[in-house]
């Protein structure tokens, strides 16, 4: 077994010379952070190298970083983060790709070197709008499918002028105005100002 501190960030800063830009081991846990032009070498990488093996996905998700301090992260908005395990060497990385384009996020698709990235693909194009070039089959997955916007961004509003239900009489999904009224959901205090300790 690999320990991770070590072993495993030497063999991959070997391995991946200058195309890890930073590396983090919090908690015994390594990420990478990598250029997304970059995204698909080092992912091929870390799964057929021999010493690394990283040949399962256990997951991919989207990050929408609007709201840290502008520096740390070079102004880019959206990430893609992978986290891979080798069962060989027991252990698990974290990649993380920052995408160039704020406005229309774009990154390759990893369906090629792992099949069950596709439906971890299309959340994270449904609730962050991120896209996957060359995606078999990009489409909403958890949203209808005229939904506008995505859900998971920081700048998404949090209540809306249309809701959806299912109408039996029509045996259809039917849009119509909100129903709810809008509460203010900040807690109530209130003070007992007769009451007295001793």
């Amino acid at each position: 077994m690999m320990d991770l501190k070590k072993n495993l960030l030497s063999v991959i800063k070997k391995t991946f010379g200058k195309k890890v830009l930073d590396s983090i081991v919090n908690n015994n846990e390594l990420t990478i952070i990598v250029d997304q032009k970059n995204i698909i070498s080092i992912l091929q990488g870390l799964k057929n190298t021999p010493t690394l093996e990283f040949n399962q996905l256990i997951d991919l998700c989207g990050v929408d970083y609007l709201e840290y301090p502008k520096g740390a992260i070079q102004d880019k908005r959206f990430a893609v983060v992978y986290h891979l395990l080798s069962i060989k060497n027991n252990s698990r990385i974290r990649v993380r790709a920052f995408i160039d384009n704020n406005e229309f996020p774009v990154i390759e698709t990893t369906t090629a070197l792992w099949p069950a990235a596709d439906w971890y693909e299309r959340e994270a194009f449904d609730l962050f709008g991120i896209m996957f070039l060359d995606h078999p089959d990009l489409r909403r997955i958890l949203t209808d499918y005229g939904f506008v916007g995505h859900p998971f961004r920081k700048d998404f509003p949090m209540i809306g002028k249309v809701e959806m239900r299912y109408d039996p009489s029509q045996k259809r999904v039917i849009y119509q105005p909100v129903t709810i009224e809008e509460r203010n959901n900040v807690p109530r205090i209130v003070r007992d100002e007769g009451f007295h300790n001793g």
